[in-house]
């Protein structure tokens, strides 16, 4: 049984990290009908770290060239040739990521606001959350297409996205659905849209893998040796499956086709809301 709920969990969170449809609305969703207790600190760490490394492998090329402009940036800081009107694509993509990664900061004090809605035995709030998500991809489906390149970016772009990636903390808001729709919005092109949605997803998905090995650490918990096994289980499932999501997610929104992600969460949010009401009126609960 243990596999079978790390490996159901890893799924959950290799698809909808990245697909936009929010992996905690689906993990509160899945641990709500399938009477499983919110997902440990270990568990959650060791998914985080798959979905993480999904994310460096398949944008390795952007990544890499963000860490090498990075320390270049120090090194013309230090010789006073930076100049802000003369970066180049990766060093702005770094720039904008920082930007809009500021945001989340000062966010993380209040986590507890944003993640009660998962432990309150309601899907209520979930569906809601989903039917936004919904309404946020079907305007991003229909908007004027963009044309800016990373080079075209602006502080009010990073300062938009990051405050949508704000937002998609609650369960059921898909953080790379709403990143990537406020891109659109902004004018972005489809595939800077979907760069630097993920490109930001890597800051805030290391930063509440590293909150939580600091949680871990204050309680005092740590893996025992005997759940090793599944734990690694966990990681490479949530990795191949998040690899498996961000080639989809690059198909589906090249060929305009974030409307089916759109009617998906649509549908779905509709559905949690009238099973939440019923389970509240009628006391009843469906569980596997």
């Amino acid at each position: 049984m243990e596999y079978i709920t790390i490996i159901v969990q890893a799924v959950i969170q290799g698809l909808t990290e990245f697909l936009p449809v929010s992996s905690s609305g689906h993990l509160s969703v899945a641990q709500h009908f399938m009477d499983i207790e919110e997902e440990g600190l270990v568990i959650s760490i060791f998914l985080h770290l798959g979905t993480l490394v999904a994310v460096f492998i398949a944008f390795r090329q952007a990544v890499w060239g963000m860490i090498r402009e990075f320390f270049l940036t120090i090194a013309d800081l230090f010789m006073r040739k930076f100049s802000w009107k003369n970066m180049n694509d990766e060093r702005r993509m770094l720039f904008m990521v920082i930007i809009g990664t500021l945001l989340l900061v000062p966010v993380t004090l209040a986590k507890g606001f944003f993640t009660a809605p998962m432990s309150d035995g309601d899907i209520i709030f979930e569906g809601a959350a989903f039917i936004f998500t919904a309404t946020l991809l079907f305007m991003a489906d229909s908007c004027v297409k963009g044309v800016k390149s990373p080079s075209d970016m602006q502080v009010k772009d990073a300062l938009a996205v990051g405050f949508f990636q704000i937002v998609a903390l609650f369960p059921g808001v898909s953080r790379s659905g709403s990143t990537i729709s406020s891109g659109l919005f902004c004018g972005l092109s489809r595939k800077t849209a979907v760069t630097f949605s993920f490109m930001l997803g890597i800051p805030a998905i290391l930063g509440a893998t590293l909150i939580e090995m600091h949680e871990l650490s204050q309680s005092g918990g740590a893996a025992e040796i005997g759940s090793l096994p599944a734990l690694a289980a966990g990681l490479a499932v949530s990795l191949i499956v998040g690899l498996f999501a961000i080639k989809l997610v690059k198909i589906l929104i090249k060929k305009e086709k974030f409307k089916i992600f759109a009617i998906y969460t649509l549908t779905l949010g509709i559905l949690c809301i009238i099973w939440g009401v019923f389970e509240n009126i009628t006391g009843i609960g469906f569980r596997f």
